[in-house]
C-alpha cells in the first residue's frame, strides 16, 4: 500500500509525516503566543469548529483574513468538526442537548444553545480555512453496548455523506482548485465488524482519509491497538490515518509504526500547567531513541530534591527552559506562582513532542 510521506497545506508547506498538532482550542495554546509555539519548531496547531463558533464567531475570523491571519500563524492549521463534543458535553453528562439525524443541539448554558449540522461544521471549518477539514462523527461512548456504537456508526455514514456533499458544493461555489484534506472518521467503539463496516461505507463515499474515532483507551485503560490496526487494514491505498486524541509518546510511536500520519492531544500542554513534563532519557539529543522501551520519562518540579539541583531539566532538549535555567531555579518560579513557569513547562513539552516528530520522520 502506497502511503503519503508530506501534508501539503493550502499556502504551499510541504510537511513531512507523522505530524505532532498540539489543541490551539479557541485559536490560542494557554500561556503561549504564536511565535513561543513556532520556535519550538511545531508545525501546526489543531482548532476547534464548536467552540470557535461561540467565540469568537466566525464572521470576525473571516473579515480578519481567516483562522492563519487571526492568529498570525504561518504553518498548518487543522480543524475537528465539534464530534468530540458530542462525547465530552452531552453523553458524559445530564445534559439537555439534542443528537439527531440531523445534527446536535449544545446546550452550553441555560441561556446558551447551539446547533450544530453535519454541513455547517463543514461552512465554518471551510470559511475558517485549515487546511485538513474533519467530517462531523457521532462519538461511540466508551463501554457502548453493542446497539449504542451501531447506532452511532449509523449517524456517522449519515453525517459523513451530508458532509461531502456539503463540501463539493462549496469547492464547486467557490472554485477552489487546492483544496483542504478532507477526512472522515471510523467509529464502533471496540466492535470490530462495526468498525470495519463503518470504515468500508465512509471509503465508498470517498474521503482523504480516516481518523481513529471514538475513545482511544481498552476496558483497562491501555491504548486500544487492535482498533488501530482494524482501521489501518480497512483504509484504501494513499489514504493520510489520523489519530484523533492520541497523544501518548508510545501511543503515537506504536501508530506511526504501523502506519498512522497525524496526531493531536491536549496531553503536552495540559500536562505543563500541572507540572508534568516529558523528557528524553538520553544525554543529548542526537542520542534520543524512541526504539527504546522507555525512551521518555516524567519529571515533576514539586519534588524537594529539585531545591538545591542546578543541572537543567533535560541534556535532550534546546528548549529556552533546558538551555538557560536549573531544575533548582525552574522549581522557585512554581513555588512562587510566577506565570513563566507555565510558559516555560508549556514550550518545554511541545519542544519534546516535536523532537519526538523528527525522530519518527527519520525512519
Amino acid at each position: 500500500m502506497t502511503s503519503p510521506t508530506h501534508f501539503n497545506t493550502q499556502d504551499k508547506l510541504r510537511l513531512k509525516l507523522p505530524l505532532f498538532f498540539p489543541d490551539a482550542t479557541v485559536a490560542s495554546i494557554k500561556s503561549l503566543d504564536m511565535l513561543d509555539v513556532a520556535n519550538t519548531k511545531t508545525k501546526g496547531v489543531l482548532v476547534n469548529t464548536l467552540h470557535l463558533k461561540v467565540n469568537p464567531g466566525i464572521q470576525t475570523i473571516k473579515k480578519a483574513g481567516g483562522i492563519k491571519k487571526f492568529m498570525n500563524w504561518h504553518e498548518a492549521v487543522i480543524s475537528d468538526s465539534g464530534g468530540f463534543q458530542i462525547m465530552s458535553l452531552i453523553k458524559s453528562s445530564s445534559s439537555s442537548s439534542k443528537i439527531t439525524d440531523e445534527g446536535v443541539v449544545f446546550q452550553l448554558s441555560k441561556k446558551q444553545k447551539v446547533r450544530l449540522t453535519p454541513e455547517e461544521s463543514i461552512r465554518i471549518q471551510m470559511d475558517l480555512g485549515t487546511d485538513l477539514v474533519v467530517v462531523l462523527d457521532d462519538f461511540t461512548p466508551p463501554n457502548a453496548k453493542r446497539s449504542e456504537a451501531k447506532d452511532s456508526v449509523t449517524r456517522t455514514i449519515l453525517w459523513a455523506k451530508k458532509s461531502k456533499i456539503e463540501f463539493e458544493r462549496i469547492c464547486s461555489r467557490k472554485k477552489i482548485i487546492k483544496k483542504p484534506y478532507l477526512i472522515a472518521v471510523v467509529q464502533g467503539g471496540n466492535f470490530k465488524d462495526l468498525r470495519e463496516y463503518c470504515a468500508k461505507k465512509l471509503s465508498e463515499i470517498g474521503f482523504d482519509g480516516f481518523g481513529y474515532g471514538g475513545w482511544p483507551l481498552d476496558e483497562n485503560g491501555n491504548f486500544d491497538k487492535e482498533v488501530a490496526l482494524t482501521i489501518k487494514k480497512q483504509a484504501p491505498e494513499n489514504y493520510l490515518l489520523y489519530g484523533l486524541g492520541i497523544g501518548k509518546p508510545e501511543d503515537i510511536v506504536f501508530c506511526a509504526s504501523i502506519g498512522y500520519h497525524i496526531f493531536d492531544c491536549v496531553l503536552p500542554t495540559r500536562d505543563a500547567r500541572h507540572k508534568r513534563l516529558y523528557v528524553f532519557n538520553a544525554r543529548n539529543i542526537s542520542d534520543i531513541n524512541i526504539k527504546e522501551k522507555k525512551f521518555y520519562s516524567y519529571y515533576n518540579p514539586d519534588k524537594k530534591i529539585y531545591s538545591n539541583d542546578f543541572s537543567p531539566v533535560s541534556t535532550a532538549c534546546d528548549c529556552p527552559l533546558c538551555k538557560n535555567h536549573s531544575k533548582a531555579y525552574f522549581r522557585h518560579l512554581w513555588k512562587t506562582n510566577e506565570l513563566s513557569a507555565m510558559r516555560l513547562s508549556t514550550i518545554h513539552n511541545l519542544r519534546f513532542y516535536s523532537l519526538l516528530m523528527e525522530n519518527l520522520q527519520k525512519k
